[in-house]
């Protein structure tokens, strides 16, 4: 008996799908509700959505990820494996469950991260080969955004305004992510700028050292260009 070698499916780049990627403090938030809005005065059907979560599965395994507490049960941390094993259980109901029905009916969605972000802080934070990511990608996922807007920011930026943001808007601190060192999230942004490099036609790079509405309207530029030139 021979052994039987099954094929990964290649990934589907699907032109009404958008993320935003990037560091802690990056103010992805701020441009989503902005490419939210702008697609909506434009007539779309839009749904916004987030990484880990997007259901209420993926939710609760969001608790799991980000809290080292869930139901007032304190949990061991997850290894590097298991982190990213529920990423992308999580991430494999999401695009089942919200995404792909989505985009089916001819919506646009976006979202606060996606399979990128393994990439960067599963794999270049956590150092997991990227070929065992890829192949989880494939396997799990099979899909990909025709459009990735990553915003860019230097750690001591980023975290400078995180610990803002807390302070301002009465925030629960950071979570078991956002507490990992400063050499962590170096490799974190070098990974993903890695990423852009790799995918210039798909991941585009937006300088978020600028102020809220210049990243806001430079991202909101990008999505009309490429909605301009077909999708990709």
């Amino acid at each position: 008996m021979t052994d039987t070698v099954v094929a990964a499916n290649p990934l589907e780049r699907h032109p009404h799908f958008v993320s935003l990627e990037g560091g802690e403090g990056a103010g992805k938030t701020t441009v989503l509700n902005a490419l939210r809005d702008a697609l909506q005065q434009a007539g779309h059907d839009v749904v916004s959505t987030r990484e880990p979560g997007g259901t209420p599965l993926a939710e609760r395994i969001r608790d799991l990820l980000l809290n080292v507490a869930v139901d007032g049960v304190q949990h061991e941390p997850p290894t590097a494996e298991t982190e990213l094993l529920l990423m992308f259980a999580a991430r494999a109901q999401h695009v089942r469950e919200t995404i792909r029905p989505a985009l089916e009916r001819g919506a646009w969605v976006i979202s606060d991260r996606f399979t990128d972000s393994s990439y960067a802080y599963q794999g270049g934070g956590r150092g997991i080969d990227p070929v065992f990511i890829a192949e989880l990608e494939q396997r799990v996922v099979g899909l990909q955004p025709g459009l990735t807007l990553l915003l860019d920011l230097g750690v001591a930026q980023g975290r400078e305004r995180t610990r803002g943001r807390d302070l301002a808007f009465g925030g629960q601190g950071p979570d078991r992510i956002e507490r990992e060192r400063d050499d962590f999230f170096e490799k974190v942004r070098r990974a993903f700028l890695d990423r852009a490099r790799m995918a210039p036609d798909r991941v585009r790079v937006i300088d978020a050292t600028q102020s809220a509405s210049e990243v806001a309207a430079d991202a909101v530029a990008i999505l009309r260009m490429f909605i301009a030139r077909g999708g990709f």
